[in-house]
């Protein structure tokens, strides 16, 4: 995978099911359309959360991995709005 370059990042390192989600739910409501934020999460319930949230929001995670710490990484595409 080529790098991804992200827009915005929220380091939701520390926080548990739900908060990771919901802070990253308010963090792109402050961004635009196809714009990409990066979330750091340490909950391992993320794994199933993130992609669960982004098809039931319509938002698209173009990528999900985990780094060498353990830390959890999540890029969340914002959805176009609709017209």
């Amino acid at each position: 995978m080529s790098k991804v370059i992200e827009d915005r990042m929220l380091d939701a390192r520390g926080l548990m099911c739900p908060m990771p989600v919901v802070k990253a739910s308010r963090e792109l409501m402050l961004m635009q359309p196809g714009q990409v934020l990066k979330v750091i999460a340490s909950d391992r319930a993320a794994r199933t959360d993130f992609p669960a949230w982004v098809e039931d929001v319509g938002h698209e995670l173009i990528h999900s991995g985990q780094e060498s710490d353990g830390t959890l990484v999540f890029y969340v595409r914002k959805r176009q709005e609709a017209e």
